[in-house]
């Protein structure tokens, strides 16, 4: 059986490893136009920084890939003939398959601004993203970027670090406002700030101007103000990349539509990462989660239905990280930028405003439901028990120790947690003794029974 999979992102290739574990017989085939090897797409920012060379984000050796009969093939797929299950790539070649999974990932949006096509200007998602953006930042005195996510402020810190003027149009009204609460939204917007960013807020791009020699000279706000740049990054999103697949008759709205077991209409054909988009999403969660790690899922999952072992993807408590400059974001399960009917939060800020822990639970029963954490780190491991478990908000603050990443190397800050809850509550809790690694793991295990 001959196995191609279009994309060498985290999902294509963590697909193609999982098929080898599982079977040694199949015939496996990884066809990409962006790079001849797997790279580690969130540490781009690094490669640019100088923190890591290129070879350093690579996770596999060259050899890798032979040794796993795991065969890599640099071409552009430019139609997919289902019917025939055969693949039509630029050049010409003509590719065939028994199974198909599509983890063609994504791209980043335009929306029809005028100059967006001009060179210098880009998003940061692919190996030649980051070329270009090397390649402008070569005498560049100024960078506008449009968008504020996760993909913007990254490529603000990239400029920042080699000293390189950034502009950041935000058209929200604060960072990121539709994902976090207020509170963590002000931080971010303060600490963007404080590193020198020009952070415009309510600011929308309406134009890009030409330079005259067909590149970015300038932006157009969405106020009339014009501000000189060299470069404009386009970080207003992404969206899954499926132009290859008209005409194909694989189903497709924004994404390209997937069942349970990740199978789209289209016989033997599968759909994953960035590109898919479920059809019945567990309630709470996007049909499209364009999200390292449940690309990852999906990779693993999508092997196991191809091979016969059929189980429905299932991509558990929600969770993601990030990092804004220097501050670290973690976020477990349910945390709302606006709090629905019966929810409400305790939140806790440290007095140097870097700091912050969030948790969500239900007015009703005070279950915990998610934990946004700002600058701290908590075991995924351990947030996910108490979510499951509908621990109650003050059993999950006694027991806060458990949580600890390294409490040995980090501060701790439940005592102050306590004293804030107290101070709300007029009630006084009293904190177990800090927890050791044993005990941590003896609670998952109890939890697990």
């Amino acid at each position: 059986m001959h196995i191609v999979i279009i994309g060498n992102g985290i999902s294509g290739i963590t697909a193609a490893r999982t098929l080898r574990q599982l079977s040694a017989d199949c015939q496996i085939t990884v066809i990409s136009a962006e790079s001849d090897y797997f790279f580690s797409r969130t540490a781009l920012m690094y490669v640019y920084m100088g923190h890591l060379r290129w070879k350093d984000i690579q996770p596999y050796e060259d050899w890798f890939w032979e040794k796993n009969r795991i065969q890599l093939k640099n071409a552009r797929i430019q139609s997919i003939d289902t019917g025939a299950k055969v693949l039509h790539s630029g050049s010409g070649e003509q590719i065939s398959y028994n199974k198909l999974i599509i983890a063609s990932g994504s791209q980043p949006n335009k929306y029809g601004w005028p100059g967006q096509d001009l060179q210098g200007v880009h998003g940061l998602y692919s190996k030649q993203d980051l070329e270009a953006m090397e390649k402008g930042s070569i005498g560049l005195e100024r960078a506008a970027i449009v968008g504020g996510g996760l993909i913007g402020i990254e490529m603000a810190e990239m400029f920042h670090s080699r000293h390189i003027p950034v502009t950041f149009l935000v058209r929200e009204s604060s960072f990121w406002n539709g994902v976090l609460p207020a509170e963590e939204s002000a931080m971010i917007n303060r600490h963007i700030r404080e590193h020198g960013i020009d952070l415009r807020l309510n600011t929308e791009l309406k134009e890009i101007i030409d330079d005259g020699r067909g590149k970015a000279g300038a932006v157009i706000t969405s106020t009339g103000e014009r501000i000189a740049c060299g470069y404009v990054g386009l970080t207003a999103g992404v969206s899954p990349n499926i132009g290859f697949l008209q005409g194909s008759g694989i189903a497709v709205q924004r994404g390209i539509l997937v069942d349970a077991y990740l199978q789209t209409n289209a016989p033997d054909v599968y759909a994953i990462g960035d590109c898919a988009e479920l059809q019945q999403p567990d309630p709470g969660r996007r049909a499209i989660e364009p999200v390292w790690y449940t690309g990852r899922m999906m990779g693993e999952n999508v092997a196991h239905n191809i091979l016969g072992k059929k189980t429905a993807y299932q991509p558990g408590i929600w969770f993601n990280s990030a990092k804004f400059f220097d501050i670290e974001y973690q976020v477990y399960g349910h945390v709302p930028a606006q709090f629905n009917a019966g929810e409400a939060s305790f939140y806790w800020e440290h007095r140097d405003g870097k700091k912050a822990i969030r948790i969500v639970y239900d007015r009703a029963s005070s279950a915990v439901l998610g934990f946004n954490l700002m600058g701290i780190r908590y075991r995924q491991e351990v947030c996910e028990r108490w979510i499951q478990g509908k621990t109650p908000l003050e059993h999950v603050l006694q027991d806060l120790s458990l949580a600890n990443f390294d409490p040995e190397f980090f501060p701790e800050y439940e005592a102050a947690l306590l004293e804030k809850y107290s101070a709300e509550t007029g009630k006084s809790i009293q904190r177990r003794a800090k927890r050791s690694l044993r005990s941590v793991l003896q609670f998952l295990k109890l939890s697990q029974a």
